[in-house]
């Protein structure tokens, strides 16, 4: 297996969010130590996508997205839950990627929660950190795809979309 490097994370969210089912997010430390496959994203494509944080303008909370590919961004709702993204793209065009599945825990609020991802994990740079990163295991599986979920509030055609990507129930 080998840490995927800058380049995959510098295409567009729709294009990583295809790509990273099958590969494994590892935690090193700092969260609950294993290898998570990834099984269900959702992407989410900048300034002008309406279900996007960053359609709303540059703030404190969305500065991260503007980074490069390759950082985490990660928020808290509900006053409950985490959740993680990994930002894609080049410097300034704010995409990120939902990571609403890993093998264990379905769901984005019960991914963050069972790996132990919190708010210090924003920013960090998965390219380089010594605690968390993606690996591809060579392991591509089968996919559907469909609407994002919990978007509603920006319209069509943004709620239509078919930017969620998932593993193939008979393949987990």
């Amino acid at each position: 297996m080998s840490r995927i490097i800058r380049e995959f994370f510098l295409s567009d969210a729709v294009s990583v969010a295809r790509l990273l089912p099958g590969m494994d997010i590892v935690m090193a430390d700092g969260g609950i130590p294993g290898h998570y496959m990834i099984t269900e994203t959702e992407a989410y494509l900048g300034d002008n996508d309406k279900a996007c944080h960053a359609s709303k303008g540059r703030t404190k909370r969305t500065e991260v997205m503007y980074l490069e590919g390759g950082h985490l961004y990660i928020y808290f709702v509900y006053g409950m839950h985490w959740m993680m993204n990994i930002v894609t793209g080049p410097m300034g065009s704010p995409q990120a990627v939902l990571i609403r599945g890993v093998a264990s825990y379905c769901g984005p609020g019960r991914v963050t929660k069972g790996m132990g991802i919190d708010r210090s994990f924003n920013g960090e740079d998965l390219t380089t950190s010594p605690r968390v990163w993606v690996e591809d295991k060579g392991y591509k599986p089968g996919l559907t795809t469909g609407p994002r979920i919990g978007i509603n509030y920006a319209g069509e055609p943004w709620v239509s979309k078919p930017w969620r990507f998932k593993i193939t129930e008979k393949q987990l």
